[in-house]
C-alpha cells in the first residue's frame, strides 16, 4: 500500500507558511517549474516550464525556491500521522510512504476501511489531502495510488498495461537511479515501446542481454512484480554506524555533521564488503530516553552524499520541533542501519563499466576535504548552453544535482562561433589590441571595428597581489598573422546586468591562437586554442 501526497513540495510550503493555500503556486529550481498547485496548473502552469512563461500564463503565481530540507521537515508530522495506524512504515520520498498491507488490512477488515481510516487520520492530525492505492507490486501501488484506486491481486499487469514507460521513474529514489530509468525509458521510447504492456511482453532473457539490470528491475515492475526475485540464498547482515553525541545536539546542523561522518563510515563498509542496501534506517535517542526511528526506501546503489541527505532531512523532521512529539531533549545517539543487504554485483553497471575503487576513494576525499572547507569548497565544473565558453561552464558543489542550468541543445543566437577554445582562464586576462600605429582598436555599436588589428599587447601580472595564476600567454608584444571577426552580442539588454561585447579570434606570431573580448572598451582574453 502507497500513500501519496499531491504536489506535495507545494503542500510543504503551504504547511510551513510561506504562501496562501488560497493562491496559484509553483516550487521551482534554476531551470523551471517542478511542481505546480492545482489552481497554477488551471491557469496553464505546468512542470518543466520557464518561470517567466509561467508568470505571463498566471500573473499571480507565487512561485517559491525548491527545498528538500523544508520537503522533508514538513513531511514528518504526517509519517508520525500513518504511524499511528500501520506500523512498518517506510519513506520512499518526501510526499510518499509504502507498507506491507496484509497484516493492516486483517486488522481492519478491508483494504478500503484501511485506506478510509489512513486519510482521514492524516487529514485530521496534518490537514493534507492524500490518496491510497493498492497493488501487487511496488509501481503498482504507487500508480494505483495516484489514481487513488485499489487494483485488486492479479490483476496488476492488466493495470499496468496502458500507462506509459515513463511512470517506471516513479520507483526511482536515487540520482544514479533517476539518470539511469531515464535513459532507458528514452531507449524505450525510440524502439517503439511506448506503454509498459509493451515492454513487458518481451521475453525476460532478452530483457537482460539487452538494457542489463537495470532494464531488467524496470521489465519487473512492468509486469506488476517487486523489483527483485525470491532467493534462497541467506541473506547478507545488516551493515551498521552509530556514534554517541557528546554535548548533546539540540540543533539540526549539529547533529547533521555528525550524521555526516557516519554516512561516510556506513558507506566506506559496505564498499569494502562489495554490498548494497535497499533500505536506510535512522535511529536516534534522546536525553530523555525516548527512542527515534525511521526507514527510508533506497533504489539502486547510494552514495555517502546520498545517505548524508536522509539522515540530514530526518533529523531536520524530528528536531524541527513541528510535530508538536518528541524528542524535546536533545539526540544523544546517533545510529545508521543499511538493511536488505545485497551484493554490489546486483546493481547495474555504468555505460563504461562498474566504477573504480580509487573513484570511490577520491569520493570520499572530496567529502572529507568538503567537511573542513565547507560546500563550495569542492567544485566540479558541469557544461551548459551559452552563447560563449564562459558562459557555458558552471561550477557545483561536489555532491549537488550536477545538471545544466541551460540546455545545450537550444538555439543561442549571436553565439561565438565554433571551434571554441580548449582552455578558458579563471579570471579573464586584459590585453591591448592594437592597429598598425598603435591605436587601440575599438568596435562600434554595428559591430565594425575601428582598424585592422596588427598587434596583441600582454601586459605583465600585477606585483604585490601574493601568487596569482600564471597567465594563459607570456607577457609581450605580439605580431598577428590573421584574426578574423567581430562578432557583436548584446545580452540581457533589458535589466541592469545587460552588457553588450564583441569577440574576435587572432592568432598571434609565437603564441596559442586567442578569443578575445572587449568590454567597456577593454580588451580581454577569454580563451585560449590548442
Amino acid at each position: 500500500m502507497v500513500l501519496w501526497v499531491p504536489d506535495w513540495p507545494v503542500a510543504a510550503a503551504v504547511a510551513e507558511g510561506l504562501v496562501d493555500p488560497q493562491l496559484p503556486v509553483a516550487v521551482h529550481d534554476n531551470r523551471g517549474v517542478v511542481v505546480a498547485s492545482a489552481a497554477a496548473r488551471a491557469a496553464g502552469v505546468r512542470r518543466g516550464m520557464r518561470r517567466r512563461s509561467a508568470q505571463q500564463l498566471c500573473p499571480e503565481l507565487v512561485l517559491v525556491a525548491t527545498d528538500q530540507v523544508r520537503d522533508a521537515r514538513a513531511f514528518e508530522p504526517l509519517v508520525q500521522a500513518v504511524e499511528t495506524v500501520v506500523a512498518g512504515v517506510e519513506v520512499v520520498r518526501p510526499g510518499m510512504v509504502v507498507f506491507l498491507a496484509r497484516g493492516p488490512v486483517r486488522h481492519v477488515g478491508s483494504e478500503d476501511a484501511l485506506a478510509e481510516q489512513l486519510i482521514g487520520t492524516v487529514a485530521t492530525e496534518t490537514g493534507a489531502e492524500c490518496q491510497v492505492g493498492v497493488g501487487d507490486g511496488l509501481l503498482t501501488a504507487m500508480l494505483a495510488a495516484r489514481a487513488g484506486v485499489l487494483v485488486p491481486p492479479e490483476a496488476s499487469a492488466a493495470f499496468l498495461a496502458g500507462q506509459d514507460v515513463g511512470a517506471l521513474s516513479l520507483a526511482a529514489s536515487t540520482r544514479q537511479a533517476s539518470a539511469e530509468t531515464a535513459e532507458l525509458v528514452d531507449l524505450l521510447r525510440r524502439l517503439g515501446l511506448r506503454t509498459l504492456g509493451a515492454f513487458a511482453t518481451l521475453d525476460p532473457g532478452d530483457v537482460a542481454a539487452r538494457f542489463g539490470t537495470r532494464g531488467l528491475i524496470a521489465h519487473r515492475l512492468a509486469r506488476g512484480l517487486d523489483t527483485l526475485p525470491p532467493t534462497s540464498r541467506r541473506p547478507e547482515d545488516d551493515v551498521l554506524t552509530a556514534t554517541e553525541l557528546d554535548p548533546p545536539a539540540e540543533r539540526a546542523d549539529v547533529a547533521a555533521f555528525a550524521a555526516r561522518a557516519l554516512a561516510e563510515q556506513l558507506s566506506e563498509r559496505m564498499l569494502r564488503r562489495g554490498v548494497v542496501c535497499a533500505r536506510l534506517q535512522v535511529a536516534a535517542r534522546t536525553e530523555d530516553g525516548t527512542e527515534l526511528v525511521r526507514t527510508w526506501s533506497i533504489d539502486g546503489a547510494p552514495t555517502a552524499a546520498e545517505l548524508t541527505d536522509r539522515v540530514r532531512w530526518q533529523l531536520e523532521g524530528w528536531l524541527s520541533g513541528r510535530s508538536g512529539r518528541p524528542p524535546s531533549a536533545p539526540l544523544t545517539h546517533l545510529e545508521l542501519v543499511a538493511q536488505e543487504v545485497s551484493p554490489a554485483g546486483a546493481v547495474q553497471d555504468g555505460l563504461w563499466g562498474r566504477a573504480r575503487r580509487g573513484e570511490a576513494q577520491a569520493g570520499r576525499a572530496a567529502l572529507r576535504v568538503q567537511g573542513l572547507l565547507g560546500a563550495e569548497g569542492v567544485l566540479v565544473p558541469v557544461l551548459q548552453g551559452g552563447r560563449d565558453p564562459r558562459a557555458a561552464a558552471r561550477l557545483v558543489a561536489w555532491g549537488d544535482d550536477a545538471a545544466p542550468l541551460r540546455r545545450t541543445d537550444a538555439p543561442w543566437p549571436g553565439q561565438v562561433p565554433a571551434p571554441w577554445p580548449a582552455t578558458v582562464p579563471t579570471e579573464p586576462v586584459p590585453v591591448r589590441l592594437v592597429d598598425a600605429v598603435g591605436a587601440e582598436v575599438r568596435v562600434d555599436a554595428r559591430g565594425t571595428t575601428s582598424a585592422p588589428p596588427a598587434r596583441v599587447l600582454v601586459p605583465p601580472p600585477p606585483a604585490g597581489k601574493g601568487a596569482v595564476a600564471a597567465p594563459p600567454v607570456p607577457a609581450g608584444e605580439y605580431p598577428l598573422l590573421a584574426w578574423a571577426g567581430p562578432w557583436h552580442g548584446t545580452e540581457r539588454w533589458w535589466s541592469d546586468q545587460g552588457r553588450r561585447r564583441a569577440y574576435v579570434q587572432v592568432v598571434p606570431e609565437g603564441a596559442p591562437a586567442l578569443l578575445l573580448a572587449v568590454d567597456r572598451g577593454r580588451w580581454q582574453v577569454e580563451g585560449v586554442y590548442d
